[in-house]
């Protein structure tokens, strides 16, 4: 690590998507990392993944937030166990029942209140657009909106960037990025519903179970399930 280099705050979620773009942010930033815990099914493995991808990349400073809040307002399957965990259809393009309300909003304003607070100069988020599952808080178009009031909403000196490295990579791109980067995608977890083994029929598990596919490259996580429609 170079010294005196500008810090990014880095939301890691435990995920691929969040792992690569802790890889890039690292190219040029000291990084801290802020993880959420907001009472997803998953929330103890996700937690685990992320001290391990901290723990691999040495960073000292972490943050665990409870948004305890999101699973009160439920809305979603990750929070409400009321409401099932879909089996995945990678070409519908309808909003699943796994969308969080306005998650990465809570997210980034989160990490941007952190971030002022270290004189940080950016926030990365490791959101995809192209290859998702078609969460409306995922869209470009949302994340430059969120900069100007995060421009508009902190002190005259603060100058943050809301960062979305693989925004429009596909999922083979980002597991072909992460291995060039020498990512520890082995420590992820991506699976909605299940922290002993990924599920394998859930949005999340299909996504990147294909996108390891398209990339040639065996995913190292264990699956209870490997769809052939993959």
């Amino acid at each position: 690590m170079k010294e005196n280099r500008k810090i990014a705050v880095v939301a890691v979620s435990g995920g691929m998507d969040s792992c690569v773009a802790a890889a890039i942010a690292r190219e040029n930033y000291e990084l801290a990392f802020a993880h959420i815990n907001y009472g997803q099914r998953t929330e103890t493995r996700e937690l685990k993944a992320f001290n391990d991808i901290a723990g691999f990349y040495n960073i000292e400073k972490r943050l665990v937030i409870d948004f305890t809040h999101l699973s009160r307002i439920g809305g979603s399957s990750l929070t409400d166990k009321k409401i099932d965990v879909s089996k995945a259809d990678l070409n519908s393009r309808e909003i699943p029942s796994s969308y969080v309300p306005f998650r990465n909003a809570n997210i980034l304003s989160a990490c941007v209140s952190w971030a002022e607070v270290l004189n940080a100069s950016a926030v990365f988020i490791g959101a995809v657009y192209e290859d998702s599952s078609g969460y409306p808080d995922c869209r470009p178009e949302f994340f430059s909106a969120f900069e100007r009031m995060v421009d508009a909403g902190t002190k005259p000196k603060t100058k943050i960037k809301i960062e979305t490295p693989i925004i429009h990579l596909s999922k083979a791109g980002i597991v072909k990025k992460g291995i060039e980067l020498n990512a520890p995608l082995h420590l992820t977890w991506s699976c909605y519903q299940s922290e002993d083994e990924a599920c394998g029929v859930c949005d999340s598990c299909a996504l990147r179970l294909r996108g390891f596919k398209s990339a040639g490259i065996e995913d190292p996580i264990p699956y209870k399930v490997r769809p052939a429609y993959i």
